[in-house]
């Protein structure tokens, strides 16, 4: 460790998807790299934006387009705020209250995880509802610009539903969630672990479909930068890419789940028990009282470029602001979008550990249908199946057409 370690404070959210950086403060990778980091938990994304805005926080644990809702003005406090690294893949999952589930598997929903029949039940029931004069179902998202949102609309809208008239989304913090839906304050959520297991657990939901099922090897949670810090303090940002990269080496290696498991549920983190943790960690998911699937890419740590902060990543949280009315499509916000994600800050803190590093920025989202070899600098790189669950394609250099094309399900 170095004589002046670079004093960083970040902050997160108790979920699973925090595992990187906690792992890299309790596992020592922060401290070999010089790096005193400071985690400070906290209750609300919001917080979490503004308090990097203010410069309480000079990285933060966030939802992946956040950063850029913040670049394009979309947010109170909004400060610049850079992407050098993805915490990993996967993660979220869509739960559904007892009820609504009963009312699904009567329309032909069947306990697979499977996003196009549970959808198209889901379209059946609320028709059903529509005719019989009952108010829409309503869903909880955690924020506005979140990966939850745009995966819940997204999978909505492919299924005939319209996110925006035949149901209603509202938005709830993590921990609220299996309390709402279990005392009928929601009919179902999207949200990360540990929060679809907790409903599963003291039996007020199941789990209905995933994100790994919805766009396979999608990004969820990012480290934010203030855009000012990563700017006047290059090494203390790459001696903190380091050290979160060895921490996704540890937390991907199934050997340590149980440690991984037992740390985040401590009350400085997650504050829940391990056993709500191990279903996300092992891919093994009881989705109902009487069902359980494994998911082999359910959260993925570090395999596949899990931490490469993809431009097409950025790009297609972009085009859903601009689907669904949050932001006008300009080349001037495109142009804010794609830039906020720095894979050149990534390559250039971890070429020295001879890693896995993608020779391009971008890629067409979708077009890998197995594990694929792609050109990297370094170790080889295998990346997807990367594909959404209704066959489309998003490419990036054609983010016009792909907006253009986009619209609301018509309303049931």
């Amino acid at each position: 460790m170095s004589e002046a370690p670079h004093e960083i404070a970040a902050g997160f959210m108790p979920l699973l998807d925090s595992a990187l950086v906690v792992a890299a403060h309790e596992k020592g990778f922060a401290e070999a790299e010089g790096v005193a980091l400071k985690l400070v938990r906290e209750t609300s994304w919001a917080n979490i934006r503004d308090r990097l805005a203010v410069g309480h926080f000079q990285v933060a644990h966030v939802l992946a387009p956040m950063p850029i809702a913040c670049n394009l003005g979309l947010t109170p406090l909004a400060a610049r705020s850079v992407v050098p690294m993805a915490l990993g893949l996967g993660g979220n999952a869509v739960t559904v209250s007892n009820a609504l589930w009963q009312a699904m598997a009567g329309h032909g929903a069947v306990p697979d995880l499977g996003p196009r029949a549970a959808g198209e039940a889901l379209r059946a029931v609320v028709r059903e509802r529509g005719r019989q004069g009952l108010p829409p179902l309503r869903f909880a998202v955690v924020h506005p610009h979140s990966g939850h949102n745009y995966d819940l609309r997204y999978w909505l809208a492919a299924c005939g539903i319209d996110p925006d008239r035949a149901v209603e989304i509202v938005i709830l913090p993590p921990p609220l969630m299996a309390d709402a839906l279990g005392s009928g304050v929601v009919d179902g959520y999207c949200v990360g672990e540990p929060w679809n297991t907790a409903a599963v657990m003291l039996g007020t939901g199941r789990i209905a479909t995933v994100k790994a099922k919805i766009w396979r090897s999608s990004p969820e949670k990012v480290l934010a930068a203030d855009a000012r810090w990563a700017e006047a303090a290059p090494e203390a940002l790459a001696a903190l890419l380091r050290a979160l990269y060895r921490a996704a080496e540890w937390c991907a290696d199934p050997a340590n789940g149980q440690e991984l498991a037992a740390i985040l549920s401590a009350p400085a983190y997650v504050g829940r028990p391990a056993e709500w943790l191990m279903p996300a960690l092992t891919g093994h998911l009881a989705i109902g009282p009487d069902a359980a699937m494994e998911v082999e890419d359910f959260f993925v740590p570090q395999a596949r470029g899990a931490t490469f902060p993809w431009k097409s990543h950025a790009l297609w949280f972009y085009s859903q602001m601009a689907r669904w009315g949050q932001v006008l499509h300009t080349p001037a916000n495109a142009a804010l979008a794609r830039e906020t994600y720095r894979p050149d800050l990534y390559r250039a803190a971890l070429k020295p550990l001879g890693v896995a590093l993608p020779g391009a920025n971008a890629k067409v989202e979708g077009a890998l249908t197995r594990p694929t070899a792609v050109g990297s600098a370094g170790a080889s790189l295998i990346l997807g199946p990367d594909g959404f669950f209704d066959g489309s394609l998003f490419d990036p250099d054609d983010l016009d057409a792909y907006i253009a094309a986009q619209g609301a399900a018509e309303a049931v």
